[in-house]
């Protein structure tokens, strides 16, 4: 019953994590259904992410209030009641806001389920529950933007929110169910310090924003996000002074004293921008340089989920049977290699070309998720771990949201320096460009254009663009795969997991 219930939790974390991205190859059907800008409905997408990185870290004083159940059930209960409400939205405000109730619910989904495999099961480190994690947290990213476009394309946007009510109920009830009750302490809600709950949630989700918006804005060329970037700071200095003093902490902080957990953090961040930042980078290339559709993206994209997937079991076993730092090793030095070999596109690379790139980057993240999770919190105190969890989720939620600003910045910075490098060496007197452009105009008038001279000269700029964005992927993809590589030091720092300590008694 226990396994039945645990899977259970693992569906509610599936949803949670699969609604960051679902929305991603939507956009514009969204946009369309409630007539809002380009810059409007970004916030669809940056709203959930703000609220349920502002949700996560609240998990663990409130599994110490309700119990790891029924904080679970309540969480899917909001997460659910939200989703509804989000496919009945009458408007851009009205979606926003239930997408940002619906991403503060459902935090705590998915540290629960992280804390559920290290508490509930023998030993405190059940390898098959922390297999189906780790697939999940992987697994989910990946495959979102294809099922999303699928979704909608076969039925209508709503249906990216509907989707949510029958694995919810299920979850819901099997939770209910299956998992044991745990000890409450309502009591605790008294001492809810209330200063370092609002100074924590300005400074992650104006954290969040700065990341998300910097990039379009220039970063301190504006001056609203100079003035995010003050509060921000403030709020955290504030929240830090308040949960460093406090006897009953809003989160505890102190979990990063422990060599393993703050080494494994710092790994789940890089995984979080090489799983998000290559979710956001490879569909970019294939739409802007292939002009592939959304059905064709997904078939590329889904080698990966397939290659996590079928790797999540041969990491459990792995990492039973060797030392964990060494499978972390493995994934990473997997991954880098994946990530090196996206990093040799042209405008003319495809599914075969892209194949093993996707494996090994699938494989490699995969294989490092699972025994990162166990070296993590598997030095902890099992009273630890929910709090722990959740901090855990933070960090790789915000190595993702970091990842993709710098990327975003650098693609702005290496699409300029290519297309002025390239525009450069296009001069006019050279050989090859007067080849090209006399074949593109005879084959313009060919074509009965009404001005073929011109038309060649933009599709020799056309060229150049396209030329310019290529070489920009390969730089993105090059410095993801530096950053696999980098992250191998950190390995070095890690102890092996002894098994975890009991709770001390009440």
């Amino acid at each position: 019953m226990l396994n039945i219930g645990f899977f259970a939790m693992v569906i509610g974390m599936f949803m949670a994590i699969l609604d960051i991205q679902i929305v991603a190859s939507s956009i514009r059907q969204i946009q369309a259904g409630v007539s809002a800008s380009q810059e409007e409905i970004a916030w669809i997408q940056s709203g959930y992410l703000v609220a349920e990185v502002v949700g996560i870290p609240l998990s663990g004083f409130l599994n110490r209030v309700f119990g790891l159940r029924r904080l679970f059930i309540m969480s899917a209960g909001g997460f659910l009641a939200s989703s509804i409400l989000c496919a009945m939205s009458w408007d851009l405000d009205s979606l926003i806001f239930f997408r940002i109730i619906q991403g503060f619910t459902g935090a705590a989904m998915v540290p629960t389920t992280m804390a559920a495999a290290f508490t509930l099961f023998p030993g405190g480190r059940s390898m098959t529950q922390q297999v189906m994690i780790g697939m999940v947290a992987t697994l989910a990213p990946s495959i979102g933007p294809t099922l999303g476009g699928w979704i909608t394309q076969h039925m209508s946007w709503h249906w990216l929110f509907l989707i949510n009510i029958v694995p919810g109920i299920v979850s819901i009830a099997l939770v209910w169910t299956c998992i044991p009750r745990q000890k409450s302490n309502f009591p605790l809600l008294r001492r809810l310090d209330t200063i370092a709950l609002v100074s924590m949630a300005l400074f992650l989700g104006l954290f969040e924003w700065i990341v998300d918006e910097g990039p379009g804005e220039g970063w301190l060329q504006s001056g609203v996000i100079i003035r995010s970037l003050i509060i921000c700071v403030t709020a955290g200095i504030i929240f830090g002074y308040r949960v460093l003093r406090s006897a009953e902490p809003l989160v505890d902080l102190t979990v990063f004293r422990d060599r393993n957990f703050a080494s494994g953090a710092i790994i789940g961040a890089v995984m979080g921008f090489g799983l998000y930042g290559s979710v956001f980078l490879l569909p970019l290339y294939l739409g802007q340089v292939r002009g592939y559709s959304s059905l064709e993206i997904g078939q590329i994209m889904s080698v990966a989920g397939l290659a996590m997937f079928l790797a999540g079991p041969l990491g459990g076993a792995l990492t039973r049977r060797f030392d964990p730092r060494y499978v972390v090793a493995l994934g990473l030095v997997l991954a880098a290699t994946g990530t090196w070999l996206n990093a040799h596109l042209n405008s003319e690379t495809g599914f075969y070309e892209l194949f093993w790139a996707q494996a090994l980057r699938g494989a490699g993240l995969i294989l490092t998720m699972i025994p990162t999770t166990n070296l993590a919190l598997g030095t902890l105190r099992a009273d630890r771990v929910a709090n722990a969890s959740g901090l855990f989720t933070v960090c790789r939620n915000l190595g993702g949201a970091i990842g993709i600003a710098m990327l975003n910045t650098m693609m702005l910075h290496y699409n300029r320096l290519h297309e002025q490098a390239i525009a450069n060496g296009l001069s006019p007197t050279r050989p090859d460009v007067q080849a090209f452009l006399s074949m593109m105009t005879e084959r313009m008038r060919a074509a009965g254009v009404a001005d073929p001279e011109g038309s060649a000269m933009a599709q020799l700029v056309y060229r150049t663009k396209i030329e310019a964005a290529v070489m920009t992927y390969n730089n993105l993809f090059l410095t993801m795969s530096v950053s696999f590589a980098l992250i191998l030091f950190i390995v070095l720092m890690l102890d092996k997991p002894r098994t975890i300590a009991p709770a001390p008694a009440h």
